[in-house]
């Protein structure tokens, strides 16, 4: 008689995304997602909402990729308006600062 061995189930698989900003992979849950829908363009926090998304890293320097080159507006096949935009840039501001940022602050920082 042999013996069985237990199988701890199957492994999940984690989903990977494409960053519209910097072109990077990543699995969906580091990514935000930005969503078109008929009310307009908006982030979705949940992932849930329907309408046509697109993905960005947590970083501010995606985020301005991906408004500065149009990355964003191509990949929702959709126009954003500037109160839409406004509301992009502020939902940006509260990331955290990416580390090239860091970097030029405290170049630019002089302490005794």
């Amino acid at each position: 008689m042999a013996t069985q061995k237990k199988q701890s189930g199957p492994r999940r698989h984690a989903p990977m995304r494409t960053c519209v900003g910097c072109r990077s992979g990543r699995p969906k849950r580091e990514m935000v997602r930005v969503v078109a829908t008929v009310e307009g363009v908006q982030v979705d926090p949940t992932g849930k909402k329907s309408g046509r998304g697109a993905y960005l890293c947590r970083s501010r320097s995606c985020w301005d990729l991906g408004l500065k080159k149009e990355r964003l507006a191509a990949s929702l096949r959709a126009v954003i308006d500037a109160p839409a935009r406004e509301r992009l840039r502020q939902y940006a501001e509260t990331l955290p600062p990416t580390e090239s940022e860091d970097q030029v602050v405290n170049e630019g920082r002089s302490d005794p």
